[in-house]
Order: C-alpha cells, then structure tokens, then sequence
C-alpha cells in the first residue's frame, strides 16, 4: 500500500522536508497543510519601485559552520536554483549611536568580542572582569542568557552597544533573555572548555571553517519567492491552503488522523507519519504537550521605502540601533547598495527599515501610512541626513514572528523529542532556531526520521 505522509506547515522547514522526502520516498503521497493562503511562511518577495524586494528574510548564511555549503545552498542546488545564487557588496555595516554611525567591530562573533582592543570606543568593557577563574564558564549542558554571560566578562556597555543590536537584528530580542546555547551554540561549546569569554570566542572563531573568499551571506536573484515556488515543484506534495489541522491523534492500527477545515465541517485525512513544522502554541495544542507552547514570540514589522533615484546614503551595507537609542527603527538595509544586481543607474534607491523588538507590540499599534512616517523620520535622524518622499513604499507585519529562546530552550526539546512516537517529528524554528539553513537542515532531519521509520515498518 502506498504510504502517506502529513508535513504540517509550509514554511521553508515543511517545504525542506517535502523536497527530502520525495528524494527519499518517490512513490509515497505527501499531504501538506498551510493554514495561510499562500506557502513560505517568512520568505515573501514583494515589488518595490519595479525591483524584488524582500518582505520577510532577506538571505541566508553561505556556509555551515563545518567549512561546507549550508543547507540553504544545497537546498537552491538541488532545486536547479544554483546558478541564480547572488551575494552582497563588499560594504561595511555600523551601529547608529547617539547621533552618528560608527563601524561596527571586526572579529567578533554575534557582537560578542574576541579581543577587546579592538572595540574603536564602541564600548568599554569592565576592568579586569574577564580574569581567568580556574574553572571553565559553563558546566556541560548548561545555558545562560548571552546578556548574562556577556555582562559578567565584559561590562554592561558591551551587551547595551553591540551585542543587543546585533542579537536584535537577528530575533528582534534582547541579549539577557536570549539562550546562549541556542543563538550561540559555537559559543557554548567552548564555554565548557574555556575560563575566559575572550578565550571562548577565539576558540569558537577557530574551529569555524570559513573558507577564504567565500562571501558570508547568499540570496536568490528574483526573491526568496522563486525559491519556495521551486520547493514546492520539487516536493510534489498535495497542498491544501487556508487549512490549519486542530486535532491530531492515534489510530488503533498505530497511524495518524489529522481534523481539520471549519469546526462546522471538519475534514479528516489518515497517514502513516507526521512531521509538524509549525509556531510552538498549534504544535503544544497538537502535541497536547502544554511546555513547548511556553515558548513567546517578538512581533516586528518592515518598511520598505524606494526613494527617487539618486538619492545619497552612507556607503554602508545597513545599520543596527541599540534599544538605548529609543527608536522604533532597530535595523535598516541600504538594498540597493547591499545588493549590487538590484541597482540602476535611472533607477530608485531602495530602503528597508526593520521596526519592533520584543515587548513593544504596543508601538506597533499604528497604521501603514503612520508606520511608514515614522521609520522615514526616523532613518532620516540616524544618518543625519532628511530622507526625501519615496516614490513607492510598503509595511510588511510579522505578527508573532521571531521566536524569543530562554534559557533551557535546547533542553525542554530535546526532552520533548525523546518522547515522541516513531513516525512523528518536529522541525522549524520552533525547535531548532532561526535562518533559512537552520530551518531547512531541520526540516530535512525530521524527512530522515520519518523515512527511516516507514522503511523500517514495510
């Protein structure tokens, strides 16, 4: 009898395990349900000024940390994608700082610094606070939150200045409520080790295998959209959108029924194996397994302005502003310059503001044209230059969108996992982290779990 499989979710970690699955196990039937109209989740290119403009994850990392290609890539090679892969200029990032921009330092890994005479009066770390104790700074297996550790070594400064923006960017969160183990896990490994947060970083650094030359960050040329349009081609799972699946339980014979559709007309659908790969609240209602829906969420949303052509920025790549600045603006990408093959000569100069961090939903409570305002004046006052009207502008909101790991994260899933029945199987960022290559290796892991238990069960 030919198996069936339920992925549910359709972001890049369910897509990643469609595609792995259907290399895997060609002739099985793949059932994915999306509760929203359109597959993806956060990756979503939209049109700005005539351009492909992100509204959601901007690129991915170009290696994994063993010297190799990341998941990501390998998942765009094997989606016939290769050749459209496109990496940023070669321009600078800063931090905004009581008034002006100011590179951000070299060598440090998340903002955490590996010597700190390199600072360039960034910040100034505590006297004497990092001295060697006689003992590693972290037990085996335990977490802390980076601003914690971070505070501890080096000084408030440090955390306030630029390891909170730079964590900032990333989960829109803020360093002392954020696990190290899952933000920085290079990191807490050699914390096990080492007796200096100096000593750990450069330890981290060296066993990172970058290869020379190879750039730091990829993308897709014509948008993250190209990529989930060729994911789901490949997977060739049957995708039923606008459906969120409310109750999932056992069969008698050991399978899977999924409920789902309208409480008034719910639909049912039996299937041998399920991987979830959806936010941590529908997968604790699924599971019935209230510890991992204690996971919260920082919403954030996108401004993306397209100003008249010429209009002069800073020669940057972008900027990250500390949560001390005040602003509502946390982050914004100089596209056009970041993104060389974006850029016309007649053509317009592309902005993109990221605005929101976790606990300040309430300032998002604004309208688009409220919100555009805002980041417009806003960008304008931290590159101490006005910003003219934009010839095309959009808000993108991302309700909920970044998961906030504690400390303990890593632990409760592993716990979680260990528990699970054979032929169900967790993935996304839910679990595992942020980043496309994060989710995709996630996906394809709980694609490895599921096929290895329907081979073992033929």
């Amino acid at each position: 009898m030919r198996k069936r499989i339920a992925i549910i979710g359709g972001g890049i970690a369910g897509l990643a395990a469609s595609v792995r699955l259907r290399d895997l196990l060609p002739d099985t039937e793949i059932l994915l349900y999306e509760q929203s109209a359109a597959p993806g989740g956060k990756l979503r290119t939209g049109d700005l000024g005539g351009r492909p403009v992100e509204r959601g994850a901007e690129s991915f990392l170009n290696s994994a940390s063993d010297g190799g290609e990341s998941a990501a890539v390998g998942l765009v090679r094997r989606l016939g994608l290769g050749d459209a892969l496109v990496h940023p200029a070669p321009r600078p990032a800063a931090l905004a700082l009581g008034g002006r921009l100011a590179p951000i330092p070299g060598g440090t890994l998340v903002g955490v610094p590996g010597d700190l005479s390199a600072l360039d009066g960034v910040a100034t770390p505590a006297d004497g606070a990092d001295d060697d104790r006689g003992r590693p700074l972290l037990a085996p297996g335990e977490d802390v939150a980076v601003g914690a550790l971070v505070r501890e070594r080096y000084g408030d400064e440090v955390v306030d200045r630029l390891v909170d923006p730079m964590l900032g960017g990333v989960y829109a969160g803020r360093a002392d409520r954020l696990s190290l183990r899952v933000t920085m896990p290079q990191l807490a490994a050699t914390a096990e080790s080492e007796h200096t947060l100096a000593g750990a970083v450069r330890a981290a650094q060296a066993r990172s295998r970058r290869v020379p030359g190879r750039p730091v960050f990829a993308a897709v040329d014509g948008g993250m959209s190209r990529l989930v349009a060729a994911a789901v081609a490949a997977g060739g799972a049957r995708i039923m959108l606008g459906q969120a699946v409310r109750e999932l339980t056992r069969t008698a014979d050991g399978r899977w029924q999924l409920i789902f559709g309208p409480v008034p007309a719910p639909r049912a659908e039996v299937v041998d194996a399920v991987i979830l790969a959806v936010p941590a609240k529908p997968a604790a209602r699924l599971l019935g397994d209230a510890s991992i829906g204690e996971l919260d969420y920082a919403s954030v949303a996108l401004a993306g302005l397209a100003l008249p052509p010429g209009t002069e920025l800073p020669d940057l790549s972008g900027f990250l502003v500390p949560p001390g600045e005040g602003t509502l603006v946390k982050a914004a990408t100089f596209f056009t310059t970041k993104w060389p093959h974006l850029a016309a000569p007649d053509g317009p100069v592309i902005v993109r503001a990221s605005l929101g961090r976790a606990g300040e939903e309430a300032r998002l409570q604004l309208d688009d044209a409220s919100l555009l305002a805002t980041a417009r004046r806003e960008l304008g006052e931290l590159i101490s230059a006005g910003l003219p009207e934009p010839v095309d502008s959009w808000v993108q909101r991302w309700g909920g969108g970044l998961p906030q790991y504690e400390p303990g994260h890593a632990g409760r899933v592993a716990r979680v996992r260990a528990g699970l029945p054979a032929g169900l199987a967790l993935a996304g960022a839910a679990f595992d982290g942020v980043g496309i290559p994060v989710c995709v290796a996630s996906g394809e892991r709980a694609a490895d779990d599921v096929s290895k238990f329907l081979k073992e069960t033929e």
